[in-house]
């Protein structure tokens, strides 16, 4: 669903602070920064969202356990945590929405009071099972039966915890009441919600029949407080969910709010796909407001391999990898191995052949090849090529072919694999281009025939080059800059961030005369395989 503000909108999940980050939320957080610099590229306005969630019963009861209040907890973990990874991968979010700033606090405040208002919100009584790592209640049927030391006991499907049966007086949202709206919404826009196995979940479940949502607790206090009523507190996830609106602007700049939302994509992982695509629109459509163009969720990341099988994801942080491979690699892996919205698993031996043969002797070793020759057989001047012919007019149309399918999977589909793949495919092209045309035995003739023969393939691999760095610059900024400048590029044509990823297969681009150099390789060899 296209949609009618100018800005292009995206979010990740506002992340729960209950501990530092997992290679889970780096990885939604790494394809939402993709997505959103491939759009910049295009030369759009673009809005990245990020942030935390930080109210509710979890939360509390964390910090209870270390000693510290809510918000202690809270800050340090935003602190010491979750600012710097994201700093340090290189992610460009333009915002990060804290849920305790007062911001947000006031604006949620006045959301729910205006559903109060409407008559969209009443008092009732609710006693059922409650997952308290969810902050959810969960339906009888949703829950499995407990083994071992949990063993007659009813667990919560996703986290295998025992839940706890709560009964108390809450505020409850007319949920109920949306079920057909909401299924009208999803057959009239069959893309709202992404993959399609994720979209058929949702279906189902509203067709069985919504209940009414509670969206206060008062058995608690860590949280933000219903305004007509302090003796309760509002459900952590209408807090979460409304930031989307409060980051755009929602009852306080109401320019900003017009050009910035909704949302075009919220990224979201599949265990919190429900709250995106059934709580979030109903309480968009209870306060009149538009629906975001489209809930995408990405599978479950899991661990594999050697000595790593047993080990929980949470277990390793995504400083073990970068420290190892590099960020861009790190950027570059977990979309280039795995399908976005499919499950996926990591491995350290997969990471480290993908590391070897794409990026290393595919990717690094053509742009280290190709500057050592135009070094050694034009002084570092990049020729000009006067004699193309039939395998240069191949390379070409591999270029535009690369270019229309990247955009198109990465702009416009989520299709990061893809994407990826359709660039690599094309540094192949080039690679082998490079070793039909064996410039180096070519370099032997000293006619002028193969002299302007030298020069065209030396240019022809260069210019490739130049196409490879716009569009792996959204995936791998590092290298992709440090490339721009070995080509001399930043001279001639600017900024690489300036360059448009859609025009990146206009042939001819980087001008003859350019100074290349050969700068430091772009992907070392790897040392040893630390301990992690």
């Amino acid at each position: 669903m296209p949609s009618t503000h100018s800005s292009y909108y995206v979010t990740t999940p506002i992340y729960y602070v209950n501990d530092a980050p997992h290679l889970g939320h780096a990885y939604t957080t790494v394809a939402g920064d993709v997505l959103t610099r491939w759009h910049r590229q295009r030369g759009e306005r673009v809005w990245y969202l990020t942030g935390t969630d930080e109210h509710g019963q979890k939360i509390q009861r964390t910090a209870e356990a270390n000693g510290v209040t809510p918000r202690q907890w809270a800050d340090r973990l935003v602190t010491d945590a979750w600012q710097p990874l994201w700093d340090h991968l290189g992610i460009a979010n333009d915002d990060f929405i804290r849920t305790t700033q007062q911001r947000h606090t006031d604006r949620v405040q006045e959301f729910v009071q205006d559903l109060y208002d409407k008559g969209e919100i009443y008092k009732g009584g609710y006693e059922g099972p409650y997952c308290v790592d969810c902050e959810e209640y969960k339906l009888p049927g949703e829950l499995i039966d407990g083994e071992g030391e949990y063993a007659g006991r009813k667990l919560c499907p996703i986290h295998k915890r025992p839940v706890e049966i709560l009964k108390e007086e809450n505020y409850f949202f007319r949920l109920s009441e949306y079920g057909d709206r909401l299924l009208a919404h999803y057959e009239a826009n069959p893309g709202f919600i992404q993959p399609e196995s994720a979209r058929n979940e949702v279906v189902n479940f509203v067709r069985g029949g919504l209940q009414d949502l509670s969206i206060s607790r008062s058995t608690f206090d860590w949280g933000v407080p219903v305004p007509w009523d302090h003796q309760h507190v509002i459900y952590v996830w209408v807090d979460a969910l409304l930031n989307y609106a409060t980051a755009a602007g929602y009852n306080e700049n109401p320019e900003k709010f017009a050009d910035t939302f909704p949302a075009d994509v919220h990224l979201v992982g599949k265990d919190i796909l429900r709250f995106h695509a059934v709580i979030w629109p109903a309480m968009l459509m209870a306060q009149g407001l538009p629906l975001p163009g489209r809930i995408a969720a990405n599978g479950w990341l899991m661990v594999g391999g050697e000595k790593m099988s047993k080990s929980n994801l949470t277990g390793i942080r995504p400083q073990d990898l970068t420290s190892h491979f590099g960020v861009d690699a790190y950027r570059w892996y977990f979309l280039r191995a795995i399908a976005f919205g499919q499950d996926g698993s990591f491995s350290w031996e997969d990471f480290t052949a993908r590391y070897t043969s794409e990026l290393a002797n595919g990717y690094g070793n053509l742009a280290s090849r190709v500057a050592a020759m135009v070094g050694t057989y034009f002084g570092g001047t990049l020729p000009a090529a006067t004699a193309d012919g039939e395998a240069e007019a191949a390379v070409h149309a591999g270029l535009v072919r690369a270019v229309a399918e990247a955009d198109r999977r990465i702009g416009d589909e989520l299709d990061f694999q893809g994407g990826i793949l359709a660039v690599f495919d094309f540094v192949k092209q080039v690679n082998g281009y490079l070793t039909e045309q064996e410039p180096w035995k070519v370099a032997k003739d000293e006619s002028e025939q193969g002299r302007a023969r030298l020069a065209t393939v030396l240019y022809t691999a260069a210019e490739s080059l130049r196409a490879v760095a716009v569009l792996l610059n959204p995936v791998m900024p590092g290298t992709s800059r440090k490339l721009w400048d070995s080509l001399g590029a930043e001279a001639s044509l600017g900024a690489l961030a300036e360059q448009r990823v859609q025009d990146a297969g206009r042939w001819g681009t980087l001008p003859a005369g350019s100074t290349v150099t050969k700068g430091a390789i772009l992907f070392p060899r790897l040392e040893e395989k630390p301990a992690v």
